[in-house]
């Protein structure tokens, strides 16, 4: 299991800074993008990506909490985006849209919210690279963990071993040293953010997550 830094509760002003501080521990980047659609927050957009692509070798998985995400893949490829993540909530055909993204030779991931079910899924999962289970409601930083995404990743977990398939097993929201433990077991990419990012000492929390 890997730990994937969401950036939505850094200081922008500060933000390479910020990033120097536990860059080097880490693969991962979670880049949420809100459009005050979807989710009633906004965040930002492939501007910044583009920036951070200039300083950062990390991978980059770009979370579209954004409505029609299909009208928007081509501009957060360009950005720099190695994953595009996008909600199935979101759209109308949610496998044309992975081969959509996966036509611009990048990774394709899709998300659900706490209250859909995780079997919505079940048809495409041979196709994906990635599923990010929602362990809060989309939109704001900082919520508590929702419990029911532990079943989610229990399935997914199951559904991957009895079938095969390849793709990355997600969750994010909540994600600190209490509630990992829960998941650590089942998933291969936990996406913590403010524990991480509001630390004093990024690192070192970073560091005890790692170790859960």
């Amino acid at each position: 299991m890997e730990i994937s830094v969401s950036i939505l509760s850094i200081d922008y002003a500060n933000i390479k800074q910020k990033l120097d501080q536990f860059s080097n521990c880490i693969h991962y980047l979670h880049l949420d993008v809100m459009d005050g659609n979807f989710v009633p927050n906004i965040s930002f957009g492939p501007a910044l990506i583009q920036s951070l692509r200039k300083e950062s070798s990390l991978f980059f998985d770009t979370h579209l909490m954004i409505a029609h995400p299909e009208k928007f893949i081509s501009t957060f490829v360009e950005a720099g985006s190695d994953c595009i993540t996008f909600h199935y909530e979101a759209t109308q055909d949610p496998l044309q849209l992975i081969q959509y993204i996966h036509s611009f030779h990048i990774k394709a991931g899709i998300s659900i919210n706490p209250d859909t079910p995780v079997d919505v899924l079940d048809l495409l999962l041979p196709y994906v690279d990635l599923v990010l289970i929602m362990s809060v409601h989309p939109g704001y930083g900082g919520q508590s963990f929702i419990p029911s995404a532990i079943n989610k990743v229990q399935y997914l977990k199951r559904m991957k071993e009895e079938h095969g398939y390849s793709f990355l097993i997600s969750i994010d929201g909540g994600i600190n040293d209490q509630t990992l433990p829960l998941v650590s077991s089942y998933v291969d990419l936990a996406v913590s953010g403010s524990y991480i990012i509001n630390a004093a000492n990024p690192e070192e929390k970073l560091k005890l997550l790692m170790h859960k």
